[in-house]
């Protein structure tokens, strides 16, 4: 999977690409953000193109933001689909991690 990283300042800003982000493609993610998250302390997902998400999938976002609170940093998820943060509500993660419509929105946030 190859993430695109743009730096915003301080802040990383990760474009994950394709349609969704499950059980088939989920430890390619792990595996390719780990070392972005290693050199960052503020990051925000750019989730825009993605519609769907399955429960390995939100594991993989909560394991980014353990990874980061670990080290004093943060996450931020900017540009969900409605059907995304549908689920984000139903399994009440949208109180653990914080989303925003837009990466600018996202970015700010962190000032």
């Amino acid at each position: 999977m190859e993430l695109k990283v743009e730096k915003v300042g301080d802040v990383s800003v990760i474009k994950v690409p394709g349609r969704s982000l499950e059980a088939s493609n989920v430890e390619e993610f792990k595996q390719d953000i780990l070392p972005i998250l290693n050199e960052s302390g503020r990051v925000v997902l750019d989730i825009k193109n993605l519609d769907f998400v399955d429960s390995s999938g939100l594991g993989a976002f909560l394991s980014c933001l353990r990874t980061l609170n670990e080290r004093g940093g943060d996450l931020k998820i900017a540009g969900m689909t409605k059907a995304v943060r549908a689920l984000f509500e139903v399994v009440r993660m949208h109180r653990i991690c914080d989303s925003f419509d837009t990466v600018d929105e996202a970015t700010k946030a962190f000032e």
